[in-house]
């Protein structure tokens, strides 16, 4: 469960004298048969975060560049039998790898980092992660993207362009597309702004349903809405994310629940809530959201 220091150095080691130890890695993880669960349901952290710039948590603007702490708090996590996997940048997958961590885990990759988090281009999203080829080489359970749509932005446009092409892509090899769609607008100031509206998630979401060659293997990554109608506007099974923390784990939580609690909804993937809970209690964040969980589904 504990990033030791003897794994701390020797993850360094094998990172500076052996970098085929990280193909061999993928190569031998052990992978689980499905995506769901038993109970049918699945419950992924996210650690995506860094590879794009996005390292604040509430007031401190660099918790997740601290890559040991991130880690150990990843093993922590990952170490409760009711989390089913991570979704993270090919950094952060690689070393859960040579530690070990994601053994009968469902591993989602993540593809477009390009939108660098503050940038004047951070809407132009490229991918800059895996890609589909990528995935399938090591053996990953399907790729993540972000979609920010700013009708105001061009930079809207050849993300939208790209997200298509990766879950067509995808779907050809059979595996997952998380598409996380989320509707934005710059304010007078020019600074991004989510519209948290349910005319504004609908439209995102059928956007994003709309994406490809196919649906058959898309899954959708949206936010808890205030109004849980709002996931009546797809059939595709919808993970709630758990986005920025609101410093209420409670109110989060309770959030979630409402949201879990509706017929297209199969789980949660959360990343900072969880690793930087206000109380430091890693183990304990994971605990409550996984009984969220099990009671709503």
């Amino acid at each position: 469960m504990h990033l030791t220091d003897a794994r701390w150095y020797d993850l360094l080691r094998t990172r500076a004298t052996d970098p085929e130890a990280v193909r061999h890695a993928y190569a031998d993880r052990r992978r689980r048969r499905s995506l769901l669960s038993d109970t049918g349901t699945l419950f992924l952290v996210a650690a995506d975060h860094p590879a794009r710039g996005a390292l604040g948590v509430g007031a401190d603007r660099t918790a997740m560049a601290d890559r040991r702490t991130l880690l150990e708090r990843l093993l922590i996590a990952l170490a409760d039998p009711a989390v089913d996997g991570v979704l993270g940048s090919p950094d952060i997958v690689e070393e859960l790898l040579l530690l070990d961590a994601v053994h009968d885990k469902i591993v989602i990759g993540s593809m477009n980092r390009g939108g660098l988090a503050g940038a004047d281009w951070e809407i132009d999203d490229r991918f800059t992660g895996y890609d589909a080829e990528a995935l399938v080489k090591y053996r990953l359970d399907g790729g993540k993207m972000l979609l920010r749509l700013v009708d105001s932005d061009p930079g809207t446009i050849p993300t939208l362009e790209a997200c298509a092409r990766a879950v067509s892509e995808l779907a050809e090899h059979g595996l997952m597309a998380m598409v996380e769609p989320l509707p934005y607008a710059r304010d007078h100031s020019g600074a991004l702004i989510m519209h948290k509206d349910s005319a504004s998630l609908q439209r995102a979401i059928t956007v994003a349903s709309g994406l490809g060659v196919t649906s058959a293997y898309t899954w959708l990554k949206i936010p808890a809405p205030e109004d849980v109608s709002v996931l009546d506007a797809t059939t595709l099974p919808v993970l709630v994310l758990g986005g920025e923390p609101s410093g209420d784990p409670e109110a989060d939580l309770s959030s979630w629940g409402a949201a879990l609690r509706h017929d297209v909804a199969r789980g949660l993937v959360v990343g900072r809530s969880l690793l930087y809970p206000p109380d430091g209690d890693v183990a304990g964040a994971v605990r409550a959201a996984a009984r969220v969980l099990e009671v709503a589904r």
